[in-house]
């Protein structure tokens, strides 16, 4: 996001009626389902998160964030609530900085939608990536301290953590470009003519290496928390992309913000990133081959061709649930103006990689 868009993303903002509801029947349901819960409750929506509205629910005695689907019509197997609310229990437990969770509520009856409930943490986000807000000399260990939690996480025994039924393991790239093929066509609303042919190259240039982790799926700084003076994560949020897949698939999209010019997301394109005392994306590569115990990154170009093209097929179905009127955020509809810069971005990657 550029930087004149984060007011729009960031606070509280007043709940647009189609995202409001019952407040007093979530207030009983809390009251029976929230170990030391205390009524009353007031609740404010989150500007930010494009996909899953978000609250905050204040209490006399404490703060919760309440995460739900959106309603109306939505893609397949989009908004998953449920299985962000599994891996952040499953991921907590064991040390990793997710908030704690609550409770899950699948009954459509209570709020509208399927929800969960889980700790509100206090802390800085950055919502651009350049890290204006702080000193120079912080800014590298920002960086690594999330290259280093992603490798913390692509480290994780998935099996021993109950977690081996999360996703499918092996052919996760050819799984992967099939799922966002096949969404952005059914949320298309203009031919893009590099997406056409994305769509074609990609399943002929899936690398031979089958690594299997949890993945997050769109591990980036607007979706950690830091310590509110310290160069440490204390909550990675937004878990809906989440699943068992290739770890260099997620840590490669982490990376595409190295590629992005500064008005897309806050990119660092362009940027003098020794005077800003920001890591190199070789440094970024390095610190993250050296916590995972890898030796190199190959398949590089591939895997950005490849998350910039799910970058763009994301756009596309926020853009296309925004048309609809269906979309968390009024900002969604800006996201329309992105998809034709990835995709363009994405093929760029692409035939670096031989396309």
């Amino acid at each position: 996001m550029n930087n004149d868009s984060t007011a729009d993303f960031t606070g509280l903002g007043e709940t647009p009626d189609h995202l409001k509801f019952d407040e007093a029947v979530l207030e009983r349901f809390m009251s029976e389902h929230v170990e030391g819960f205390s009524a009353p409750i007031n609740v404010k929506k989150f500007k930010g998160g494009q996909s899953n509205p978000t609250y905050l629910i204040d209490t006399p005695e404490k703060k919760y964030v309440l995460r739900r689907k959106p309603p109306g019509k939505l893609l397949p197997s989009a908004h998953a609530v449920e299985r962000e609310y599994k891996v952040m229990t499953a991921l907590h437990a064991q040390g990793f900085p997710t908030p704690k969770t609550y409770v899950l509520c699948e009954d459509p009856d209570v709020i509208g939608t399927p929800f969960f409930v889980m700790d509100f943490v206090e802390g800085r986000i950055f919502w651009d990536s350049s890290l204006p807000e702080v000193g120079r000399e912080e800014r590298s260990p920002l960086f690594f301290s999330l290259v280093d939690t992603l490798a913390q996480l692509h480290t994780i025994d998935h099996e021993k953590i109950g977690l081996g039924d999360y996703g499918k393991p092996g052919n996760y790239f050819e799984r992967q470009i099939g799922r966002w093929s096949k969404q952005y066509k059914s949320a298309e609303t203009d031919p893009i003519e590099e997406m056409d042919a994305l769509i074609g190259w990609l399943p002929t240039a899936i690398p031979g290496d089958s690594a299997t982790t949890i993945v997050h799926g769109d591990f980036r700084f607007d979706n950690v928390i830091m310590h509110p003076s310290e160069a440490r994560p204390l909550a990675v949020l937004d878990w809906e992309l989440s699943t068992l897949g290739h770890p260099l698939a997620d840590f490669t999209y982490f990376l595409m913000v190295w590629h992005f010019p500064p008005d897309v997301r806050g990119g660092l394109a362009g940027r003098d990133l020794e005077a800003l005392g920001i890591p190199s994306l070789g440094q970024a590569v390095d610190r993250y081959c050296l916590k995972t115990g890898r030796q190199s990154l190959p398949d590089l170009d591939f895997c950005l061709a490849y998350n910039m093209f799910r970058l763009a097929a994301i756009a596309q179905g926020v853009y296309a649930r925004a048309l609809q009127g269906n979309a968390s955020s009024d900002q969604a509809i800006k996201m329309g103006t992105q998809i034709k810069p990835l995709a363009a971005l994405a093929w760029f990657y692409a035939k670096k990689a031989g396309a």
